[in-house]
């Protein structure tokens, strides 16, 4: 009696782990804790992706996972990931929505670029892998495929954030204050530079933007401004500096359609690498900024 109970115990046994087996096998099924198993399709025949960032993506660090339906069906994409090594976590869509994307036609799907990994084998891996749930016709499911950057936007962004994570462990650099000034002479737009002791960095220069340059008194705009300020490590305080800037330019659209007018390149020099990082006012600021491009251009209201 109690061999056939341990014989039909044992059975059990086997039908539960074979049945468990075919279901982590299965196409789209589900790890036994509930998460999804990693898609093993392709993109359906017909379907291609890119990476891009246009202009306008900069400022919100946003791009697009843009999709190009080249069947004869409707295409239907909800969920899009985007893993890349270079970034801290994963490549998401803006907004949790479906988009639909008839034949023939292209949709660039907005998605929001986390932080850079700056640690490990971050900083030389590269290649993306876009993760998507689609509906193509009767069929449905998730693919996986590489997806390209036609651009090459990522390998520099990946660059210039790891820089401003080295400059931030050095020194925290904001734009402090703004001092207006009325038309023909420069306002004076504050520059602070607090240490943090942790470690050393050379704040070299600052480049002029599409819209700000800066006054030393001679006849020429000046594409970068001297800094040279030294940070070294154990260094403590806060240092202001005073950049005295006028407007490159005075047409109204300029003002008015402006994106990055008040987002400067800053030249830094990290363990004797020279670089730049970006550097932007704060929304505050950059009003300030703006209003006062327009009076002393003479077209403020």
């Amino acid at each position: 009696m109690m061999s056939r109970l341990r014989m039909r115990g044992a059975a059990t046994a086997v039908a539960a782990l074979l049945a468990l087996a075919l279901s982590a096998c299965a196409p789209g099924g589900e790890a036994p804790d509930g998460e999804a198993t990693t898609p093993s399709t392709g993109l359906p025949d017909g379907v291609t992706v890119e990476l891009q960032q246009g202009r306008s993506d900069v400022a919100a660090r946003q791009a697009q996972v843009v999709v190009r339906n080249g069947t004869d069906e409707t295409l239907v994409v909800g969920s899009v990931e985007v893993e890349d090594p270079r970034f801290a976590a994963p490549i998401v869509r803006v907004e949790e929505r479906e988009s639909t994307i008839g034949p023939g036609r292209t949709v660039g799907i907005r998605v929001q670029l986390p932080d850079a990994a700056c640690a490990g084998d971050a900083t030389e891996a590269v290649g993306s892998t876009v993760i998507l749930d689609y509906t193509l016709g009767d069929d449905s499911g998730r693919a996986s495929a590489g997806i390209e950057d036609p651009i090459g936007f990522i390998e520099p962004l990946h660059v210039r954030d790891c820089r401003a994570d080295a400059v931030a462990d050095a020194a925290h650099v904001s734009f402090t204050d703004f001092d207006p000034s009325p038309p023909g002479e420069p306002a004076a737009l504050m520059l602070g530079i607090a240490p943090t002791g942790r470690s050393a960095v050379l704040i070299s220069g600052i480049q002029t933007t599409n819209l700000i340059t800066f006054e030393d008194g001679g006849d020429t705009a000046l594409e970068t401004l001297p800094i040279g300020l030294e940070v070294r490590e154990g260094d403590t305080g806060m240092t202001e500096v005073s950049l005295p800037i006028v407007p490159i330019r005075c047409d109204p659209h300029a003002v008015q359609e402006d994106k990055r007018g008040t987002i400067f390149d800053l030249e830094v020099e990290v363990d004797g690498e020279p670089g730049e990082i970006e550097l932007a006012a704060s929304e505050e600021l950059r009003g300030q900024v703006l209003t006062w491009v327009a009076d002393w251009c003479g077209f403020g209201g």
